[in-house]
């Protein structure tokens, strides 16, 4: 059986996401006949540990008990993981990352599994940095003829005039952070007032923001799996009760509904729309994974939102629900990326590296 690690935790404000998304990728993993797994864990402040294997029953910090082994790296070695006391190496072939938000679905973490040439599910690390930035992707998918929400970027260092966004795009505004997933630092603006103020509350979680026009539609999604074949599921809806797709709807609001499939979206509406996923998907040159979000107003009249690189595997999480739809349990999901991630390391490299 091949030996897969679970990296979870990290340093952004989805550190709690991750770990609900780690917990179930490894209850899943448990009925797996292909790969055993063990579970790397990233505290709050940076640091890599070996957690034991009964992690997700003690609810404790990681990093905060003597069973929890401090991890280091070394590139260029066969088994670039060992334990930081004892200097073991830690056998794995293949990395499940499953850290949600800055340095984690950023390409940050991509690129250092790239230079330690160790195989992981998931985007490599240039598709991950290009989709995690919505300013970038929504340049990139817009430059392709792939409808996007009308909006401005806007920089921490450059000035704006609130009023002028008014007056181009009215009211209500969506603000939001360039670099930042689970809905964090997301406001609705319905006056100029709210405007201006959550403009200011967005940047104090990135450089840069997005100022966007409020779309009245339907929230849907569809997920694509695959490297170079590539399969789409159908299309799920997300009906919130109460304003709209924050954190907390994503994650604690027991009111929010997910429709897997999507209700009264006929089969020629939800084709459109996998087919734009699938051209967004090889636009930002992604691979292994995707869910790729849409504001549905009619058949003439949508908009690409967002990309999510590595989508959350919690209880209610859209991705794994709507890849189920094309014949996917969990664990066979799991195996799937697994495999993938597998798949496109070995191709790059037979790549010619030294001339």
């Amino acid at each position: 059986m091949k030996k897969a690690a679970i990296i979870f935790g990290g340093v952004s404000p989805e550190h709690a996401v991750s770990i609900k998304s780690a917990s179930n990728i490894y209850k899943a993993g448990a009925t797996s006949t292909r790969y055993t797994f063990s579970l790397i864990g990233v505290s709050k402040n940076g640091a890599w540990y070996l957690m034991p294997a009964d992690y997700f029953e003690s609810n404790s910090a990681i990093g905060s008990h003597a069973s929890h082994q401090l991890l280091q790296m070394q590139p260029g070695s066969q088994n670039p993981f060992s334990l930081a006391h004892s200097n073991v190496a830690i056998e794995i072939d293949v990395v499940f990352p499953i850290i949600h938000g800055n340095n984690g679905e950023d390409g940050l973490l991509q690129g250092l599994l790239e230079m330690c040439n160790v195989a992981f599910a998931g985007p490599p690390a240039l598709a991950s940095a290009a989709c995690m930035d919505k300013d970038i992707t929504k340049q990139l998918l817009a430059a392709n003829g792939i409808p996007v929400t009308p909006g401005v970027c806007l920089y921490s260092h450059k000035p704006y005039n609130a009023s002028d966004l008014v007056v181009q795009f009215g009211l209500p505004l969506f603000v939001k952070p360039a670099n930042m997933g689970s809905g964090v630092g997301v406001f609705k603006c319905n006056t100029l007032l709210e405007l201006n103020e959550n403009i200011k509350k967005a940047f104090a979680f990135d450089f840069k923001i997005l100022v966007e026009k409020a779309i009245v539609g339907r929230e849907v999604e569809t997920a694509v799996l695959g490297n170079n074949d590539l399969e789409v599921s159908t299309v799920g809806e997300i009906i919130v009760s109460n304003g709209f797709y924050t954190y907390e709807n994503k994650y604690i609001n027991p009111e929010t509904v997910v429709n897997v499939p999507a209700k009264d979206f006929d089969s020629e509406q939800a084709t459109k729309l996998c087919q734009t996923a699938l051209k967004a998907f090889e636009v930002m040159q992604l691979k292994g994974l995707s869910r790729i979000d849409f504001f549905y107003i009619n058949e003439n009249e949508y908009y690409l939102n967002e990309i999510n690189t590595l989508p959350g595997f919690t209880d209610i999480s859209m991705y794994p629900k709507l890849m189920e739809t094309v014949g996917y349990g969990y664990t066979q999901l799991i195996e799937k990326l697994l495999d993938l991630g597998i798949e496109l390391s070995q191709a790059k490299q037979k790549l010619i590296r030294d001339i």
